[in-house]
């Protein structure tokens, strides 16, 4: 395997924008990293999941994937819509802001999450199965590896939302806004 390629390929993935790391982003300026970080670890959870069926059943997926691939993209980009027309709506932070982006919320954006199936099946279709793909613990312990480095990146995104809490309470119309448009973005970015 060539490792160079394959880390780099998996940091570009889970550290670019993506709806993972702006709802972290999002959520921890809202209510900071502590209160935050059920919603990573429902991310973290689902992402596992995830990865771990597209892991188990790539090579069904791959055949499947041209009917698969329209209404996945229509679901995820949907799901994002519906993210962005809650942030784009949302008013300022307020110290009580509880949210309703907590473990559940986290791990089922996981499902509709199109980035995430992409990067998973790329991973184990360039990388990991032509080497390991007689070897299923080890093709699981990529799976698991390849969530808990979009977790790592979902909590260093977090960590600047939370970081600038302050900046982004003053501006929080604005700040809501542009990740908004960020989240619109994905969502086109999926159809380009």
């Amino acid at each position: 395997m060539d490792w160079i390629h394959f880390l780099t390929y998996v940091l570009a993935t889970t550290i670019t924008p993506g709806p993972n790391t702006i709802t972290s982003m999002s959520n921890a300026s809202r209510v900071g990293f502590r209160k935050g970080i059920s919603l990573n670890f429902g991310m973290w959870f689902g992402f596992s999941i995830v990865s771990l069926c597209c892991a188990a059943f790539c090579s069904l997926l791959t055949t499947a994937l041209p009917v698969m691939q329209w209404p996945l993209l229509i679901l995820g980009a949907v799901y994002m819509l519906h993210l962005a027309w809650k942030m784009w709506k949302t008013g300022g932070i307020t110290a009580n802001d509880s949210g309703k982006s907590g473990f559940t919320a986290g791990a089922l954006l996981q499902f509709v999450n199109v980035k995430i199936y992409i990067y998973c099946m790329v991973s184990m279709q360039a990388y990991i199965l032509p080497i390991y793909s007689d070897q299923p613990l080890i093709v699981a312990g990529f799976a698991l590896f390849l969530a808990f480095a979009g977790f790592v990146c979902g909590l260093v995104w977090a960590a600047g939302g939370s970081a600038l809490k302050v900046l982004f309470s003053r501006y929080a119309v604005m700040t809501n806004r542009v990740l908004a448009l960020a989240l619109v973005y994905c969502a086109v970015a999926l159809f380009i």
